[in-house]
């Protein structure tokens, strides 16, 4: 047996011999007491004459105790106030179009295109119960280069949120570059995160949050909607958005992160493998991995989660090598509002459907809405 942390650093080792017979079980327990809290990879090697074989599993120790040091630059708060005064001075613009449905369709669906920072246009689709309101709203924000689609449209997202009692709003938002926001940004998964990244000001994600941040604009001018109960939820890139979204718009009163992305940089680089990131870096003598991390911690959903003050509901997979749940829990930990976290063992980069409809009661729950049967 073997014990190492989540950057492969050796915590503890074990070996033994068994002799079984043909076909015979047994059980053997390697015991280690562990004294910080953080995740672990386990790995089993067997030998014998003629075969091997090897298996690991991440396993965590106390990780709601993880509080890794805050990288904020002291300019924090000055650049995000900046950067929402900037979004501030762009005419929305919104525009609401309404969609074909069926007479008995029990929601309208529009798509709803407005400007951002710089003046981006960016495009959802808000589906709206047809019965009066004003109703709660739950804003999904996309992963990485996901296509954000209306919920009402598709069997495996109406398994996930179904709209049966047409009681809620769901506006599925395509940040820039993103499913029908790529009119002014196009969208290229692969090098989203080092888009503009030598600079801040300019910086890719400095205008998705924006967008997000103009998403809750567009449903704070809308009658039918409870501007009181909005939440903002998404997976990977989704979940680092949604920590986002929360900590710099107080109208955010749940968030509903799953798996996320953009929390914990310096872990992040530790524990995952991005070949693109190193050769951005070597492709500029100016760039070093000191300046580069100091630019993504403005980004960092950890150093913003100390200003979330809504309750939040995270899903981990606890064997996640994309996300890995230590970057997942940094900002978690740092929110302040009530939280409640679901970590599912064996789950990878995602947690299932499962997971997605007990969120979904979640949020009916503190919305006062009625559970879903």
């Amino acid at each position: 047996w073997k014990l190492t942390t989540d950057e492969k650093q050796s915590v503890a080792s074990h070996s033994e011999e068994k002799i079984l017979k043909a076909g015979e079980k047994t059980r053997t327990t390697f015991a280690h007491k562990l004294e910080q809290p953080g995740f672990y990879w386990v790995t089993v090697n067997c030998s014998w004459d003629g075969g091997k074989a090897s298996r690991s599993m991440q396993v965590g120790y106390a990780p709601e105790k993880l509080r890794p040091p805050l990288t904020a630059q002291p300019d924090l708060r000055a650049f995000w106030d900046h950067s929402l005064a900037e979004l501030a001075k762009v005419e929305p613009h919104f525009k609401v179009v309404p969609q074909p449905t069926k007479v008995d369709d029990p929601m309208n669906v529009y798509e709803v295109e407005m400007r951002s920072l710089g003046k981006v246009r960016v495009r959802g689709w808000y589906e709206v119960p047809k019965k009066p309101g004003p109703h709660p709203v739950l804003l999904r924000v996309p992963g990485y280069g996901q296509n954000m689609r209306p919920v009402g449209r598709f069997k495996n997202t109406r398994a996930v949120m179904p709209l049966g009692r047409q009681d809620m709003i769901v506006f599925s938002f395509n940040v820039r570059g993103h499913g029908n926001s790529q009119e002014d940004v196009k969208g290229k998964p692969g090098n989203y995160w080092i888009r503009g990244l030598d600079d801040k000001d300019g910086y890719y994600y400095q205008g998705a949050y924006m967008d997000c941040i103009r998403a809750v604009d567009f449903l704070c001018s809308r009658k039918e909607v409870d501007t009181k109960r909005i939440a903002v939820g998404g997976s990977s890139q989704g979940g680092g958005l949604s920590f986002a979204t929360a900590a710099l718009d107080q109208r955010v009163s749940l968030c509903v992160p799953d798996v996320p992305f953009l929390a914990n940089w310096e872990k992040y680089f530790k524990t995952t493998h991005w070949p693109e990131m190193n050769k951005w870096i070597e492709a500029k003598e100016s760039r070093t991995w000191e300046s580069t991390l100091e630019t993504l911690s403005y980004f960092d959903a950890m150093n913003l989660a100390p200003w979330i003050k809504c309750p939040v509901f995270m899903g981990v997979g606890l064997q996640d090598g994309i996300c890995p749940p230590a970057t997942n829990f940094a900002p978690y930990n740092y929110a302040k509002g009530p939280k409640q976290v679901r970590v599912y063992a064996k789950a990878k980069h995602g947690v299932g459907s499962v997971h997605h409809r007990i969120a979904f009661d979640w949020i009916r729950k503190e919305f006062g809405l009625g559970k879903f049967p």
